[in-house]
């Protein structure tokens, strides 16, 4: 009975966790519907998401093309498949590891940098001090993080598409000889809308998740630095999990059916 105990009371907190970051999310998306909304602030964030995360996303992009059309090469050069490395390049990176990746970096990066800024605000007092002033912290914090994050994620992954075909064509074309126009051919011949489109899809909502999960785990931080340790680390780990999650469930979404 007792490990029927541990499994309920396990199951109990997973829901009521569970419950928390719905209602979280929901108050956290409230301030779209009414003002004010804190523009200087919004754009703020727009750009600690967007341009400081080019450098990083630039080069995991262009290094994951490289690799992915090294790796494709060596495989289907058993089969005489050469011709397919293009379309396997672009889909491959314009469905999946595209908006994983970067999701997956942005996470590391903005993710952890929301966990750590708002829970330093809430042990150190700060958020409240915002409500004595009669500013909603929701309002004031968490939303410009939200928006940025739906925002930004989808033009992070458009950029990295192109630098990731473009690392699998510069591998291609100038280290394992094929030819520059077939490689171009190829690469925009099985290249649906939907294709990209499932990408853009999947980097606003990982960007959602990403920058509501920093911002959740850093507002109940508690205990002073170790606790913005904590905070900060759970933020990381739960918003690459359900990265991992939500991509399969999109996935099936638009491929599955």
């Amino acid at each position: 009975m007792d490990f029927l105990a541990t499994i309920g009371r396990a199951c109990f907190l997973f829901m009521e966790y569970v419950g928390r970051v719905v209602l979280f999310a929901k108050d956290g998306m409230m301030p779209l519907f009414s003002p004010p909304w804190y523009p200087r602030q919004i754009l703020y964030h727009v750009r600690e998401v967007g341009y400081y995360s080019l450098p990083v996303i630039g080069l995991t992009a262009i290094f994951t093309g490289a690799v992915l059309a090294l790796q494709s090469y060596s495989g289907f050069s058993r089969f005489s498949a050469e011709s397919t490395i293009p379309t396997v390049v672009v889909l491959s990176i314009t469905r999946e590891l595209g908006p994983v990746l970067v999701g997956l970096m942005v996470a590391g990066r903005i993710g952890a940098a929301c966990a750590a800024e708002i829970g330093t605000m809430r042990v150190t007092e700060q958020i409240d001090a915002l409500m004595t002033l009669s500013t909603n912290p929701f309002r004031y914090l968490i939303f410009p993080r939200l928006l940025a994050g739906m925002l930004m994620l989808p033009c992070l992954v458009l950029i990295a598409d192109v630098i990731g075909v473009m690392g699998g064509y510069l591998v291609s074309v100038h280290k394992l000889g094929f030819s520059e126009a077939p490689y171009i051919i190829n690469t925009l011949a099985y290249l649906e809308w939907r294709d990209v489109f499932s990408g853009v899809v999947k980097a606003g909502a990982f960007g959602f998740i990403v920058t509501l999960m920093g911002c959740f785990h850093g507002y109940y931080s508690r205990g002073g630095a170790q606790g913005v340790g904590i905070a900060t680390t759970n933020a990381v780990v739960s918003a690459s999990i359900m990265i991992l999650l939500s991509n399969y469930m999109i996935t099936e979404l638009f491929f599955a059916l």
